[in-house]
This record gives C-alpha cells, structure tokens and sequence, in this order.
C-alpha cells in the first residue's frame, strides 16, 4: 500500500463534493438541452460572435492554451504537475493526476456521440474535452496547494473555485476562439471534469489505503 496523505484532503472535501455536485448537473442539464442540435441559441448565440475566430497575437495565445489539451501537451502537463505532486511526497495525488485525467478524457469521449451535438455541421463538440481536462489538472493542484500549505476549508474553498475558474475559463475562452466548440460546450467540459476529481479521489484513497 502507499504511505502518505490521502488524495483528498480531509479540509478539501466539503467544497470538492459540492463543486463535483454542481458540476454534474451543469453537465446533464446541458447535455439534455442541446443533444442532437447543431445550431446556436440561448448563451451561444450571446457569446460566440463576441469571442469566436480571434486573430492576430491572440490566436497563438489560444493555440497555445490548446495545445495543452492536445496528446503531447496533456502528457506534458501531467508528467510535470505528478512530478510536483511527487516532490511534495503526495503520491495519492499523483496517482489521481493521471487516474482522474484519464477518466475524464474517456468519458468526454464516449458522452460525445451519445448527446450528437454538432457543430460545423460534422464535428461532435459536446462536452469540451480540453476544457475538462484543464479543469481536473487545475483541480487536482488546487487539493496539493490546500494539503501542502494546511489551507483552512474556507482558504481551501477559495483556491479550489480560483484554479478551476481560472482554468475552465482559459481553456474555454481558446476553445471557442479557435472555432473549436461552442461556449455551453466547455461548460459541460467544467461539470464532467468537476463530478469526475471527487469520484476518482476517492476511489484512489480506498484503493490505496493500508490493510486493517
């Protein structure tokens, strides 16, 4: 079994649960509402012609937000944050680094055909994989700041909602600018990433618990 911290902090674990509760109803709330659809309306048709197709120094900021997201940038991210996590002797939130961002990569993949939702006529948009992702790493560093540091629940709850905000709206901003997703799309990203983080940490806690 593995010595050392859990993977969710037992201060952690009031705001995770209620982010992951919150998340998973934006994400089924959405999914219903825009299955099968290929078109805009609602706050898609607010915010795309404002943010959609950026040009110029700002397109290779969203390229690079992107590239986060993308296979190489992923193994990236997760090898230097699990690195961190590792440095920081929290190996249970390693292991959730790379367990929760798998999950969440499979399941963004598989709920893809299943609402149909399309965009540019051909492309399943629905949820944003990249924006999930970015939203469990953050997630996951936002539980290895609150342990490291011995963040109270309310300290705690202000790290968690800033990296996750902080990521999910960077993340989705390059989504939607590059044309790659509309805005509900990485929002739906936001709630699969959110309910996934405190399922897996769990799951890894249990699993990686000593013998009675």
């Amino acid at each position: 079994m593995i010595d050392g911290p859990p993977a969710l902090p037992p201060r952690a674990r009031v705001p995770l649960w209620t982010l992951g509760a919150f998340g998973f109803v934006v994400a089924l709330v959405l999914g219903i509402r825009y299955a099968g659809t290929s078109h805009l309306a609602g706050l898609d048709a607010l915010v795309l012609p404002v943010v959609d197709r950026v040009e110029g120094p700002l397109w290779y900021v969203a390229t690079a937000i992107d590239f986060a997201g993308e296979p190489i940038g992923a193994v990236v991210v997760i090898a230097l944050f699990g690195w961190l996590c590792l440095r920081h002797r929290r190996p249970r939130i390693a292991i959730l680094m790379v367990a929760a961002s798998g999950v969440t990569v499979a399941l963004t993949t598989g709920l893809k055909p299943l609402v149909g939702r399309l965009i540019h006529g051909e492309f399943l948009s629905y949820p944003s994989g990249h924006t999930a992702f970015a939203v469990t790493v953050a997630t996951v560093v936002a539980l290895l700041v609150i342990d490291v540091r011995g963040l109270g629940p309310a300290g705690g709850a202000w790290v968690l909602v800033g990296l996750v905000a902080f990521a999910g709206l960077a993340m989705g901003w390059a989504e939607v600018a590059l044309g790659a997703h509309y805005p509900t799309d990485t929002f739906g990203g936001f709630g699969v990433a959110a309910a996934v983080v405190p399922v897996v940490g769990w799951a890894v806690d249990r699993l990686t618990r000593p013998a009675a």
